[in-house]
């Protein structure tokens, strides 16, 4: 017995899907056979499903459209001290490059005493995949960090190897991503700070240990009006995970509120809107659950995003009539 026309095209689109979660599936187990000891220190966010391009290049292009998204964390409010970061993060498709180029800026990323700015042009190929579209990208960027010595309090005051005034350095920096993107499914595999970059200034050193990131989201249709869309976020440098569990619902397509649980740290409500078609705002408060509680007020997060899909160009045909010649 021979297989009709659909269920050739659903068992090639079975199997494709199946690939796609081998593929990704045996990437994350090579990365992490080849983690080293560090610690993390790429800066975290609660609404990472509207930054992805910050983590994954492959991202670059993904949704066909001009989109850009601004978005500020003040981390353990009253800790003092505590994270503050701003990110920036834009892209948009480039046909005549098949695929996709984007931007990550992270600026006024600050801890106590030490700075980071990092910015990453990515570039990705998109490659159209099932019923949806898998993008290769790549991220090359200079990381730089500043240490203001000022901010010290220490005993002896002759120890050379500690900085009395504002020290800087910086160094190349480079990452990768695979990322799968269709109507309601998405999910990618990256890492960052790739090449190690050894970052000197002054009598210090300090390198950039590599990041693995696993991010995966599926959209459920409630009804016409509601949409549930959880998601997840893992990342580890190999000595450390760190998970983040998310649902968000989406309401008549312009509201959403939404709850996220970080593994050993926080628990996280958000909510926006789409304030006016194209642009969004949006808002997460961290509920801390760590010993750190004591100490903070929560964290707060606010994002603002664009994103703009053109409508594509219908090349005009002329037909010559053979009544007019």
């Amino acid at each position: 017995m021979s297989l009709g026309g659909t269920e050739n095209q659903t068992l090639f689109f079975i199997i494709s899907r199946m690939r796609i979660l081998i593929t990704i599936t045996v990437f994350f187990t090579l990365l992490i056979l080849g983690f080293t000891a560090s610690a993390q220190q790429d800066p975290q966010f609660s609404q990472n499903m509207f930054t992805k391009l910050a983590v994954n290049p492959g991202v670059s292009g993904a949704n066909e459209a001009i989109c850009a998204t601004l978005l500020y964390r003040n981390q353990w409010t009253g800790f003092g001290g505590e994270p503050k970061t701003m990110l920036l993060t834009a892209d948009m498709p480039l046909d005549i490059l098949h695929g996709g180029v984007g931007l990550a800026i992270f600026a006024a990323d600050q801890l106590g005493a030490e700075k980071n700015f990092n910015a990453r042009a990515s570039y990705a190929y998109q490659l159209d995949l099932g019923s949806g579209r898998m993008g290769f990208g790549l991220n090359l960027g200079y990381h730089q960090k500043s240490l203001d010595g000022s901010k010290f309090v220490f005993n002896d005051v002759d120890d050379n190897s500690i900085p009395v005034g504002s020290v800087s350095g910086g160094a190349f920096d480079m990452g990768l991503g695979v990322y799968f993107q269709s109507e309601k499914l998405y999910a990618g595999i990256s890492t960052q700070h790739l090449t190690k970059g050894d970052i000197k200034y002054d009598n210090i050193s300090s390198t950039l240990e590599r990041h693995y990131y696993l991010m995966a989201g599926y959209n459920v249709d409630l009804s016409s009006s509601l949409v549930l869309k959880p998601s997840t976020l893992i990342k580890t440098d190999g000595v450390s995970v760190q998970a983040d569990i998310n649902a968000n619902l989406l309401i008549n397509n312009r509201f959403w509120a939404g709850v996220s649980y970080r593994l050993q740290d926080a628990i996280v409500v958000m909510a926006g809107l789409e304030i006016v078609p194209n642009l969004k705002l949006g808002y997460s408060y961290d509920l801390t659950t760590s010993d750190i509680k004591t100490y903070s007020s929560g964290t707060h997060e606010i994002m603002l995003g664009y994103c703009f899909k053109k409508a594509k160009l219908v090349k005009r045909q002329f037909h010559r009539n053979v009544r007019f010649l």
